[in-house]
């Protein structure tokens, strides 16, 4: 279980999305580039899932400074067994709409989770 202190350093909202809602995001301000990171990855239909995994897994287990980490549902849908096994509470894992895909709550892994543990 994370500690405190050690949750105090999680300030970052890192995204995985298209380029539309990562456009939005970054005018809202929750960029952050620095020589060699950035805690955002636009994904295009040719990008391969292997670099969404990959991000994913940098967001989720390598970096201490994400608290919340978006991405779109239709983006998750390419990695949802790694979705499904993930369940730490930091960082918090939001699956999102996008303009072109509605957000489906029957897909979203926190959803499935919550009806579980209501149920």
């Amino acid at each position: 279980m994370s500690s405190a202190k050690e949750n105090a350093a999680r300030v970052l909202i890192a995204s995985i999305a298209d380029e539309d809602t990562t456009t939005g995001l970054l005018l809202a301000g929750t960029g952050q580039k620095t020589s060699g990171s950035q805690n955002f990855l636009i994904v295009s239909g040719s990008t391969p899932v292997e670099t969404i995994e990959k991000t994913f897994d940098n967001f989720v287990n390598e970096r201490d400074d994400v608290a919340i980490l978006l991405i779109n549902q239709h983006i998750a849908e390419q990695i949802r067994p790694r979705l499904d096994q993930y369940t730490k509470a930091f960082p918090a894992v939001l699956e999102i709409p996008s303009k072109e895909h509605p957000y489906d709550p029957d897909k979203d892994s926190v959803m499935k989770r919550v009806q579980v543990c209501v149920c």
